[in-house]
């Protein structure tokens, strides 16, 4: 007697959408309806009426397209949230003691993740819409006015921790995040669930205190706003509290700890880090001019924030770190075009004179 054959069980459209997913490099995957993050639009508005924003004046102004995915596109029905790994090769907290040279956060010391992102994402888009004919999709990586941490929470990829940022049980806060919007009606994945507990260990760390409560982020008391987004003098009362941060800062993600489970073999290999950007010498980042900048930084997201910011922040870590040899070289930045490069080098000097 010859056994009947069991029917082999054709894979879902979604099944087959997130193999292609991890064939570009992605680590994560879910599916969300556009409407899944229905409090995301009040959470952003009471952010904003709050002045958390700061001068990010593209939060503002973009509000109501932030607020859901219907805002921006009214015809999205289905939201694929994606997730790629920068987890890194060292510890991010290893230069604390290290006060001559700068900090750099572990999401900047390689490739821009603006283009590797969004090249992979055009990369699935395409397969999904020869795939299902008559699909229309967007693609979004941080650029554009989208919430992709609620929406990748409630797609599955995690959950917002208390420092507001994604946390993964298998990649834990090392994920850059990805969105594709699509007029298909896909079936959702089961959203993340919160596992942050009792912990405050993000709470604790922040060398600012950023976190007016869990779950909450004031970005103007946040180091890597201060250093990046904003374009001007960094409040006095907040200098010390940077250290030799000089873009961005990684300790709340870097004390979270479902990290223990995030290996950097995963990793895309895009965000391998540059040797030269894994711990700069303040001193060569205070000599850096227009040119030299656009020079070492070529490649990297840290290139958006131009010559000004950079040497502002190489001032005030110089200021903190102690070290009078870096005297001379803050003397002259004290006469610089930038006045902000002027303030903090003046600054710095002071510090360095207690």
């Amino acid at each position: 007697m010859v056994a009947e054959a069991l029917p082999v069980e054709t894979p879902s459209l979604e099944q087959r959408l997130e193999l292609v997913a991890r064939a570009h490099g992605f680590v994560a995957f879910g599916v969300a309806d556009a409407g899944a993050a229905p409090q995301t639009a009040e959470r952003l508005n009471q952010w904003l009426a709050d002045g958390r924003h700061g001068d990010m004046i593209w939060m503002e102004s973009r509000a109501a397209q932030r607020g859901s995915p219907a805002g921006l596109w009214p015809e999205v029905r289905s939201v694929i949230a994606l997730g790629m790994s920068y987890a890194p090769v060292h510890d991010p907290l290893a230069l604390a003691d290290h006060p001559t040279r700068g900090r750099i956060s572990v999401y900047a010391q390689g490739g821009d993740y603006h283009d590797v992102v969004k090249r992979a994402l055009k990369g699935v888009a395409r397969w999904l819409v020869a795939e299902a004919p008559g699909a229309e999709v967007k693609v979004f990586v941080d650029t554009a006015p989208v919430m992709e941490k609620p929406l990748s929470a409630a797609a599955g990829l995690g959950w917002q921790g208390k420092h507001s940022n994604l946390v993964s049980h298998e990649h834990g806060s090392w994920l850059f995040l990805g969105a594709i919007y699509t007029t298909l009606d896909l079936t959702p994945s089961i959203p993340g669930r919160d596992s942050c507990g009792s912990c405050t260990a993000c709470q604790d760390a922040c060398p600012t205190q950023a976190f007016p409560a869990p779950y909450q982020l004031d970005a103007r008391r946040c180091i890597s706003y201060l250093t990046i987004e904003h374009d001007g003098p960094i409040p006095p009362d907040l200098r010390r509290g940077i250290g030799n941060r000089v873009y961005g800062c990684d300790d709340c993600l870097a004390v979270c700890p479902w990290n223990k489970f995030a290996d950097a073999a995963h990793a895309h290999r895009a965000f391998l880090p540059r040797a030269e950007l894994v711990a700069p010498s303040l001193s060569d980042l205070l000599a850096l001019d227009d040119a030299g900048f656009r020079q070492v930084f070529a490649g990297s997201p840290i290139k958006r924030i131009g010559r000004g910011r950079m040497v502002r922040n190489a001032a005030i870590a110089a200021g903190n770190s102690g070290d009078v040899r870096f005297r001379p070289v803050l003397k002259r930045l004290a006469d610089d075009n930038t006045p902000m490069v002027a303030d903090a080098a003046r600054w710095a000097l002071a510090e360095l004179t207690l």
